[in-house]
């Protein structure tokens, strides 16, 4: 579990390709004397295993599934990703409960100034729209923010000079694509009612009507 906070941008000196997964070499000063084989590292907000270190970074293997869900298969040589190492029970909860498992891409449509903040508008699949609500949280590459506004195939976020500066997000202009994982509790909540509605094939939850009334 991550919490939406980048600590770290690493950058990929390695990218092998092997039949349908691929292996990424990371150079970030997140390595240090207490990382372990098999701890997860959120790359770019995808959840992924540390499966060798050295002190100047580290190795994860990709598998099929998230290649072909994120867009880690699209890194090139010295491209800059997002790090974050899991959160501890004992951590503060800066940002939101990430699980580090990308929902889809979605496409940066928009990126303009808005007095001391940098606008993007991301065009996404409907399908995965409907998870998100204003004022609601979405992880964008791995990072913490709060969604702005909602239509049916698009979101915007604000985003502060810090967070712009200490992340990819200075980087990403019109065009570009970006891993999106959305607010897991309403993945729970719509499960839940599905379940008790016994027609998980037909109903459909209104999100937004959820959060408005303090239940997300």
């Amino acid at each position: 579990m991550f919490t939406g906070l980048v600590q770290s941008v690493g950058k990929v000196y390695g990218l092998k390709r092997e039949g349908g997964s691929a292996q990424l070499q990371i150079s970030s000063s997140l390595v240090n004397e207490d990382l372990q084989l098999g701890e997860s590292i959120a790359v770019n907000g995808a959840c992924l295993t540390v499966t060798a270190w050295n002190n100047s970074g580290f190795t994860v293997d990709v598998s099929p599934e998230t290649l072909k869900c994120t867009t880690l298969g699209l890194l090139r040589a010295n491209q800059a990703v997002n790090l974050e190492r899991a959160m501890r029970l004992s951590d503060r909860l800066g940002g939101h409960l990430v699980s580090g498992h990308i929902d889809c891409v979605a496409l940066v449509r928009r990126r303009y100034v808005d007095q001391n903040a940098i606008r993007f508008e991301f065009g996404m699949p409907p399908e995965v729209m409907r998870y998100l609500v204003e004022k609601g949280s979405v992880a964008v590459d791995g990072i913490s923010l709060t969604v702005n506004r909602v239509e049916k195939d698009m979101f915007s976020v604000a985003v502060i000079p810090h967070s712009l500066e200490m992340t990819t997000l200075k980087d990403c202009r019109e065009g570009s694509q970006v891993n999106i994982e959305t607010d897991l509790l309403g993945r729970y909540v719509e499960r839940l009612l599905q379940s008790k509605s016994g027609s998980a094939d037909n109903q459909k939850v209104d999100l937004d009507f959820l959060a408005k009334n303090g239940f997300l």
